[in-house]
């Protein structure tokens, strides 16, 4: 099928939420071990400028870096910008600033809030210190926010404690997404239990999904074909390892199939047999959702398995791996 004419376009709010886990080596890790007791250090470069937060390599000779200074809780404003209606997870729920703040014996400068109640309140030069969060635990916002004013200067007492090893860090991205003109027939095609793909032009590549400008020449992929469901793997990969939110127990496979009338594989689940057993060429069909379940995505095809029909040869999917 082809269209001459751009459909309305679809958009949706998007929201992405994780925790993020990481672990955080010997010099974030000191870092964070300091602030949880209320300390601040940076660390020296070959060039004499003492980074903070401390990085882990010079930056000058790409070197690991190990000489830790302490610095103060006191700091200078380098240079800040005004928020007049805070985000949620933001520090605060009123106004406040966002700053760069160059800490007394630091080279570099360090970005955090600060507590002012009108942007009157706040220049380049202010001398600011640090409002240490009630309950501290090793992680950046052990600084609560910097207000105006001064601390108390240095401390150079080492921190107590198991030092801090590892951090997790929530991650929660809210946006609003347009699609493109054919974005939007690929997804409204979903909807409806069809898999369309596109070409620039007759003797174009079918693209799965639609692109909105072909990579080899620029031009959109609004020459619309609806596919069928069942295709080949061309290459896979066996998930041996658990994560967080995993949603199915390892083993299983991740694979790109190559759907009939298409020149893009897509990536998607192999399931409905032991992962030992997927390959190269093996035959797939689309397990589709429950019509009641569908959206506008490609969740609506729960996974793929095997169709029963004998292997691909290697020629027919050897240029689309």
């Amino acid at each position: 099928m082809s269209t001459s004419t751009a459909p309305d376009v679809l958009s949706a709010p998007l929201r992405a939420r994780f925790d993020y886990t990481r672990s955080v080596g010997p010099v974030i890790g000191r870092f964070l071990t300091e602030l949880r007791a209320r300390r601040v250090v940076g660390i020296r470069g070959s060039d004499g400028r003492v980074l903070v937060p401390p990085a882990e390599y010079d930056p000058v000779t790409t070197e690991p870096l190990t000489e830790f200074v302490d610095v103060s809780d006191t700091g200078t404003v380098a240079t800040w910008t005004w928020v007049r209606d805070p985000l949620p997870g933001q520090p605060f729920d009123r106004p406040f600033a966002w700053a760069l703040i160059k800490l007394d014996g630091a080279d570099t400068t360090l970005l955090h809030a600060v507590d002012v109640a009108s942007p009157e309140d706040i220049h380049t030069g202010l001398r600011v210190r640090i409002r240490w969060a009630d309950e501290t635990q090793g992680f950046i916002t052990d600084i609560a926010c910097f207000e105006p004013g001064e601390g108390n200067g240095i401390e150079s007492a080492s921190a107590s404690g198991d030092p801090v090893t590892m951090i997790t860090t929530p991650v929660d991205l809210s946006y609003k997404h347009t699609a493109s003109p054919q974005e939007t027939v690929y997804l409204r095609g979903l909807a409806e239990g069809k898999l369309i793909g596109a070409r620039t032009d007759a003797a174009g590549k079918v693209y799965f999904p639609p692109r909105g400008a072909n990579p080899t020449d620029g031009r959109p992929t609004d020459d619309y074909i609806e596919l069928s469901d069942h295709g080949t793997v061309t290459t896979f990969c066996i998930v041996n390892v658990p994560f967080l939110g995993q949603r199915i127990k390892p083993p299983y496979v991740a694979a790109y199939v190559l759907l009939d009338g298409a020149d893009i594989p897509v990536l998607h689940l192999v399931l409905g047999c032991e992962a030992s057993e997927v390959r190269m060429g093996m035959r797939v069909k689309a397990v589709w959702k429950p019509r009641e379940e569908w959206g506008h995505g490609l969740e609506n095809v729960d996974h793929f398995e095997p169709s029963g029909e004998p292997d691909a040869d290697y020629e027919t999917y050897s240029h689309h791996l």
